[in-house]
């Protein structure tokens, strides 16, 4: 189950900075996401409300557990995968800073906001039932939800620095971004959702551009051309789905889109450098 809000031009300004919020998901997790990286500007809020799983976050491992909340900001890499028996129910806000607007000298909230890459930690700031009222205003639409939805998430960026006020784990320096929102953003979902069949003229469909134009803009974007961001999103998806023990070979190759084990094996193995057997019991051995 996933509920999706993305085409509705939401924003809002904090403190002299103007704010995007490009996605806004409620998501029941049974699949794997894999590692991906957000641009400069781009900030995410996850909440668990329910169910168990993993994060894997710049190398680093975290249980998560109902009542978790963290944030992944700039070129943090993070990949997620759910426990199978209790698979985790989250809320997402993708925001997007506007790189040509200035924060104000007394900003009190936003220089924590915007110098926090990653934090994790259980909400103290009663952050579910903002969440709670932010879909219920996006699915019934009442009266002025146009404007009560940007302040919902104004009041979700100031309770997120009142969590970090408690628990700060780390920090890093804003950048200007240099990517166009929109399409960054489909980009980013394409290569994390649908890793099963993904065709350079579909991207380029759903981008609105040519197939050419397509591998200009992922060279921009990425510095990769779309075979790599192919190859990185399946490998990446296929090191987490081997971390399960009880997957077979032949399960993880098809739930990756290839046609055989053997396809997966030669593939996994050119970019791995090792067979998903001798990946396996090197890292969860």
């Amino acid at each position: 189950m996933r509920t999706l809000y993305n085409d509705m031009d939401i924003h809002f300004s904090l403190e002299g900075v103007s704010f995007h919020a490009l996605n806004i998901v409620f998501e029941h997790f049974e699949r794997t996401i894999p590692s991906h990286i957000h641009g400069n500007g781009c900030y995410e809020i996850h909440y668990i409300s329910t169910g168990h799983g993993k994060l894997k976050a710049n190398d680093a491992y975290f249980e998560l557990t109902p009542n978790t909340l963290f944030v992944t900001g700039p070129h943090v890499e993070h990949a997620q995968t759910p426990v199978p028996d209790d698979p985790m129910e989250e809320y997402c806000v993708y925001f997007k800073l506007d790189s040509s607007s200035h924060m104000k000298k007394n900003a009190s909230v936003l220089p924590s906001f915007i110098r926090t890459s990653f934090w994790l930690g259980q909400d103290r700031q009663g952050i579910h039932a903002l969440m709670l009222r932010l879909f219920d205003e996006l699915a019934k639409r009442y009266t002025g939800f146009q404007e009560q939805v940007p302040l919902l998430l104004t009041q979700l960026v100031i309770l997120m620095v009142r969590n970090y006020e408690q628990l700060q784990i780390s920090r890093s320096v804003f950048t200007p971004n240099n990517l166009a929102d929109s399409k960054s953003v489909i980009i980013e979902e394409y290569f994390l959702y649908e890793y099963q069949d993904l065709s350079l003229p579909d991207l380029s469909d759903r981008l609105k551009l040519s197939p050419r134009q397509t591998q200009r803009l992922l060279m921009e974007y990425y510095g990769k051309t779309f075979q790599q961001k192919k190859a990185e999103a399946r490998m990446s998806a296929a090191a987490i789905l081997l971390s399960d023990p009880q997957k077979k070979i032949a399960e993880i190759a098809e739930a990756l889109g290839y046609s055989s084990a053997e396809h997966f094996s030669s593939a996994f193995r050119r970019y791995h450098h090792v067979s998903p057997r001798e990946y396996r019991k090197e890292q969860f051995s």
